[in-house]
């Protein structure tokens, strides 16, 4: 089994990358999944805070506090999304060989995958000269500049087309299918 872990700052790509890499290691004969740290936070936002994913922009400040101030520092769970998430790849390694995880920004989150699967591989997505529309304390947020502190990638990617990703996914595709995905 093999794990993709994609980070980057907000509206680097992560999403469009992890869909271009489903869709090129498909081609490859593999069965990869596409998954999120956060879906437990957006799960929350959906069903008891009457987000709606169709119409609104991500729940940036709600999925920030929920999970930074609230599950981690309040509540001490430290480990509470990257577990939930684990559990999630061990249920759903029946069904997939590959798992693409969309949404890492902390270094534990690297760490933590890097630690539990010996084939993991690391991304992080740059994109610089475009309007994040965030707010200065949605930027300043530890989930928006940790990433920025880190260094130890398989790839660092700069994001500056579509086309450009897709021919940098083609080539991550391309050396670890040859070291046997």
């Amino acid at each position: 089994m093999k794990i993709f872990v994609i980070g980057g700052r907000a509206k680097s790509g992560k999403n469009t990358f992890g869909r271009y890499l489903r869709d090129e290691l498909k081609k490859y004969g593999y069965k990869p999944c596409v998954m999120r740290i956060t879906e437990p936070l957006y799960s929350y936002a959906k069903n008891y805070f009457e987000w709606d994913e169709n119409n609104d922009e991500k729940p940036r400040e709600f999925l920030q506090k929920m999970g930074i101030e609230i599950i981690r520092d309040k509540l001490g769970k430290k480990s509470f999304l990257l577990d939930r998430l684990n559990e999630d790849i061990e249920i759903l390694s029946n069904f997939f060989d590959t798992f693409i995880i969309t949404d890492a920004r902390l270094e534990k989150e690297f760490r933590y995958f890097k630690e539990k699967y010996d084939n993991t591989v690391t991304i992080k997505l740059e994109r610089t000269d475009y309007d994040d529309m965030l707010s200065e304390d949605e930027r300043s947020h530890v989930t928006e500049t940790e990433i920025d502190k880190l260094d130890d990638f398989s790839y660092i990617i700069n994001n500056k087309s579509l086309d450009e990703m897709k021919k940098n996914v083609s080539y991550i595709v391309s050396l670890e299918e040859g070291e046997v995905l």
